[in-house]
């Protein structure tokens, strides 16, 4: 029998000590709590928020997110290709995403809002019309992924090769645009 929930309130719960059911959590709001090394295998979480939670090394194998807000999340070492494709949609603001992987996903429109992206994996992701708005790419991986309308002109420490990415249309500032020039290790001056 699988656990449905609507509409619940989780406050401060560990769930490393006490595992999370393997369910339906539709309209629930999680704060604080602690998911790190859970296992959300196919569970679904539709329309819920996530608020100061550590989710680190989550299992996510089959997992729905569905309509998804993230808000200050500490979620280290995620492997978001694994949820289910179907209904795919979350929104992120000021959560450290560090060493996750994105890979071959379509993420068209979403926003990614204060984050730490450091060694990130976008490879082959589809990010067209993404809004990164004051992101840390720091070593991030972007390789055959799509840029086309995405805005990043308040994002930094991001290294992408143009003529491997799609970056059509997509915003950049001038004071990082060194990011896009990296692959030909030429001297920069940036104070003429």
């Amino acid at each position: 029998m699988t656990a449905v929930y609507t509409d619940k309130e989780f406050t401060k719960a560990d769930f490393e000590k006490a595992p999370l059911e393997t369910g339906e959590y539709e309209n629930c709001t999680f704060t604080q709590c602690d998911f790190a090394n859970a296992d959300f295998s196919n569970s679904m979480f539709i329309e819920c928020v996530f608020t100061g939670c550590n989710i680190s090394m989550v299992k996510l194998q089959k997992t729905t997110l569905n309509g998804i807000q993230f808000k200050d999340c500490k979620m280290l070492g995620l492997n978001f290709e694994d949820c289910s494709k179907f209904g795919l949609a979350f929104n992120f603001d000021s959560c450290t995403i560090n060493h996750s992987s994105f890979y071959q996903m379509q993420l068209k429109k979403t926003v990614f809002k204060n984050c730490q992206l450091h060694e990130t994996d976008f490879t082959e992701c589809n990010l067209t019309g993404a809004i990164f708005t004051n992101c840390d790419f720091y070593r991030a991986k972007f390789d055959r992924t799509i840029l086309e309308k995405a805005d990043l002109r308040t994002s930094y420490n991001y290294s992408i090769n143009p003529e491997i990415n799609k970056i059509k249309k997509a915003k950049f500032s001038l004071s990082a645009i060194t990011g896009l020039l990296d692959k030909y290790d030429i001297d920069i001056d940036t104070k003429s």
